[in-house]
Parts: C-alpha cells; structure tokens; sequence
C-alpha cells in the first residue's frame, strides 16, 4: 500500500521536532558560546571596569590582605563526589574589581554567588554591610595531587590573565596568562583580564576540569578553554579564539612571566648564601626547522629584548633546569621545587617569532622575565584569531628533549685569568663561560671522541680562547670560552654548538651578555 504524501510529510515534520527538542535539552555551554560573546564585545567599545572596594580593602597591605582566608569547610563542591574543590579569593588591593565565576552543570548555567560568610577576615577591619556585595577576585582548584588524604591547591587563577599551576611535589613559582599586548614597549603594556569564569562540574570519576573564561581590554577580547589534567606533570590544554577592537604593537601569545634574580651566569653581586635565587633559569626553544636553543637568562641592568625567529614553532618554555637543593639552599622557598612551563602549540601558527624581555629587579619579588610568541602580521579588528597549545608544568626537563641532541646543565661565568709560568692565574680583563652539555647520544660516545666546538661571537666581542674537553662527571662535555668586550655600555651576543664532524651533538647555546653599566 502506497502512503499519502501528506502522511510522509507530517511523520517528517514530527521527527524533526523530536529532533529539535532533543538538541535543546542536550545542549552542552562550549568554547563557541564564549567566542560569541567576545566578538559582540570586539565591535562595541570598551567598558572599563569600575572599582567597588571600600577604602580599607583598596588601601591595605599585602600582609592585610594576606589575612582573608577562605574558610577551608566551605569549599565548593565540598559535598559532592569529586576530587576537584573551589575556593575563591577576596576582593583586596589591586585586586579591585569583581569576576564573575559560574558553575555549568548539564544544560545549565548558574552564578556562583558571593557572600562574605565564605572568609575569615582575621584582624582586618570592616563593616559587616560594605562588603555584602562585594565579589570574588578569582579562585583556586584543589585536588589531592600528592596524597589521597589530602587536598592540595594545584591551580590559582588572580589577577589580569594570569594563572598558576603546579604538578606533584611542585611549588608556585613561574605563572602563565591568557594575552600580553605592548609587553616593553615605550607606549606601556596593556593587561588584558579574564572577567568572566564558567567552570564545568566535575563527575566523580573525572580527571580533568573544564573552565572557559572571557577575556577582555581596550584592544582585544579572547574566549578560552582550559583542560586541566592534575599529575606527575600537571598539564592544561589550552583552546583560545581572540579578537582585537584595534590593532597593536605587539601581540603576545601563550605568555610566560617569572623571575630571574641572579645565578652561576650572573653571580650575586653582593654576597649571599643562596648560590642562586630564580624560578627560571632559562628559555628553551624548538623552532620549526628542528633546531633546539637555549638560552641562560639574566637580571639586566636595563630593559633587555631578544627576538627568535621562528615559524610554527614546535615548542617554546621558562625551564628551570637546576634541580639540586644544594645550588639555592632555600628552606623557605623552595626554588628546587618550582616548575618549568613548555608550551606545545598545536597546528602551524606562521611567521613569527618568540620574544624574551628581561627587566632589571632588585629583588625576588618582582617577576622581571617574560616569553611568548608573536606573530609577524596581525589580522584586521574582529577577525578570529585561533590558538591552541597544551601548557606542561614538569620538574622533568629531561622528557623535553627525547632526541639525540645533548643539552646544557650549566652555565657558569667568572673573571677570565691565564695561569702564569709560577701556577698563579693572572686576570686578563676578559670574561670566562664554562658551559656543561649532558644527555642525548654524547653520553654514550666514549671520552676520546673528537668534539669540536662551533663559536660566533657578535661584533661587540672577541673571542680569546675556546675550548672543548670531557667531562668525567657527566659525562658530557664542557666548553670553556673567554671573551673580551669592547664596549661594556653595550650587550654582547654569543653563540655555540659542539659537533662530532659535521654533526651536531648539542642544541645551540645561545647567550646575551649584559650591558655592564
């Protein structure tokens, strides 16, 4: 029996409103539903954000404060099922304008609400009815990442776009953000800011969390999803889509601040127990055409850049490749303990190139270090921008480097001096380097092998001696330089590989000495 056309069109029409109606309810709160929002904000104007804090909070200290406490029993998601808790920050300080945080859950989406009965205020003084509308300055995830008996805060997301994330056995130290624009550029930086949080709730059995976030400035607005995977390496897959209300002079990808203070490259120059205070030692690089760099980082006495061209870089990251207790002797601060952060993009990213700005500091509690990549041209206002890359923070930098090339563990400078016919060394006005390469092939290559070593020296430097010899302890190779500067008002540029033949054994060091006055 042949069916009515007009039955086979109502059966199809119905199906398709069982259809809709199953798509509706099934609808999941993704990356594209903040992307929407950042672009209708990337046509409209900026709207700054307005302060809300009473006097006494925008005005106090940090060890004030330090003092609001979140109260630890009222963790959220402290009830439920899962290995992952919230806690939030108070607004305080510099931290001055509220963040909207929400909870996804299902098809849902809800605001998680502030209430002042969430802190302990400790001695800080307040007014009950100033604060009832407050808000929350950002918010910290807890998992019991070392211990199943405990939680241990493994993520902080505060301030502008920063955050931070630690593995197992780790401690805070390097941070990542969402967006840097005009880092170190004479018209000042602008902070882009993540106003709006949506965190997903997590089912008992996950192992990860999902948080997106709304970024937002004068010239730029980015929606993001985070992935965070707690572990022996605690790792963030990062999906970003940005978009600019107008053009800029620098726009900085997947940025990493930290501090470098000094270290063996740059002793002390007063003196001091600690051998060294730094959450980074140095910026490694893959670049697109294999080869690996890396470079020492230092604490100039001016504002220092330096340019790495690279296209679709492979991986770029602050590493703090000194892992011995011994070269800081810190009990308080742990710097043997503080992570590097390796950043994976994920697809080609073009012409670019990865910038490294080092600003003076006097002390450790200034993050004077910044890296990140930049694009050679930036599209036109409103058009989506993608990049995606995973964040890695491991106290294992060994993993990084899974081919044949040997990388440098040390970097020590001292005066440069030629021992005399007596024995006695003699100062010659130069500088020495002595720089330690391990791991890779050359471990195992035996210790009369041929390794020469490949030096450039930039104009404002000459080279008086170069050297290679083995290193019985490392089993490496040690390369001793010394050079002379010809102008100390100005940096000067180093370079070297080793190589076995025309091989090479090594990744590049690649060095800048700073200006010495």
């Amino acid at each position: 029996m042949k069916k009515k056309p007009e039955l086979i069109k109502l059966r199809w029409l119905s199906a398709a409103v069982l259809l809709s109606m199953y798509a509706s309810n099934c609808w999941a709160f993704g990356i594209d539903d903040v992307a929407k929002e950042a672009k209708e904000m990337a046509g409209k104007s900026y709207e700054a954000p307005k302060s809300n804090l009473p006097s006494q909070f925008r005005d106090m200290k940090y060890a004030d404060y330090q003092q609001i406490q979140f109260n630890h029993d009222k963790a959220y998601w402290g009830k439920l099922k899962t290995p992952f808790k919230l806690e939030f920050y108070h607004q305080g300080m510099y931290f001055d304008t509220p963040v909207k945080i929400n909870e996804v859950v299902a098809s849902t989406v809800r605001e998680i609400k502030y209430s002042p009965d969430y802190f302990n205020f400790g001695n800080v003084k307040h007014d009950a009815d100033t604060v009832k509308n407050l808000g929350f300055a950002g918010f910290k995830v807890l998992y019991p990442i070392n211990s199943k008996k405990k939680e241990d805060e493994i993520a902080s997301f505060l301030g502008a776009s920063y955050f931070r994330v630690i593995g197992a056995g780790q401690v805070y130290g390097i941070s990542a953000r969402g967006l840097a624009i005009d880092t170190a550029l004479p018209s000042g930086e602008e902070f882009p800011r993540f106003k709006e949080f949506w965190i997903r709730r997590p089912k008992p059995q996950d192992k990860h969390l999902i948080i997106y976030a709304l970024l937002d400035s004068p010239r730029a607005t980015g929606a993001y999803r985070f992935d965070l995977t707690p572990g022996k390496d605690t790792t963030v897959d990062v999906q970003s889509k940005i978009y600019l209300r107008a053009r800029v002079g620098k726009l900085g990808i997947a940025p990493l601040t930290s501090m470098f203070l000094f270290g063996p490259n740059q002793p002390s120059p007063v003196p001091n127990y600690r051998p060294a205070i730094h959450d980074s030692d140095g910026l490694s690089i893959h670049a697109g055409n294999g080869e690996w760099i890396w470079r020492p980082l230092n604490n100039p006495k001016h504002l220092a850049i330096s340019d790495f061209s690279v296209e679709n870089p492979k991986g770029f990251g602050l590493l703090q490749r000194a892992r011995n207790f011994d070269q800081y002797q810190d009990l308080d601060d742990r710097y043997d303990l503080r992570p590097s952060a390796w950043i994976e993009p994920k697809g080609d990213w073009g012409k670019g190139h990865i910038e490294l700005v080092e600003i003076p500091t006097s002390d450790e509690t200034n993050d004077n270090i910044v890296a990140f990549w930049t694009p050679d041209n930036q599209p036109a206002p409103g058009k989506e921008m993608d990049f995606n890359y995973l964040l890695r923070f491991t106290r294992n930098e060994e993993q990084l480097h899974p081919g044949k090339l040997a990388w440098v563990k040390d970097t020590l400078r001292s005066t440069g001096d030629v021992k005399q016919s007596n024995l006695v060394r003699q100062p010659d006005g130069s500088i020495a380097f002595v720089i330690d390469f391990v791991g890779g092939a050359m471990s195992k290559l035996p210790d009369e092998t041929a390794v020469t070593p490949q030096v450039s020296i930039g104009q404002n430097g000459e080279l008086v001696e170069n050297r290679v010899r083995y290193n019985p302890v490392t089993k490496g190779w040690r390369l001793i330089l010394r050079v002379r500067v010809k102008d100390n008002t100005q940096p000067t540029e180093m370079r070297a590989i080793l190589m076995n033949g025309d091989k090479p054994l090594t990744e590049t060091w690649s060095y800048q000495l700073p200006a010495n006055e």
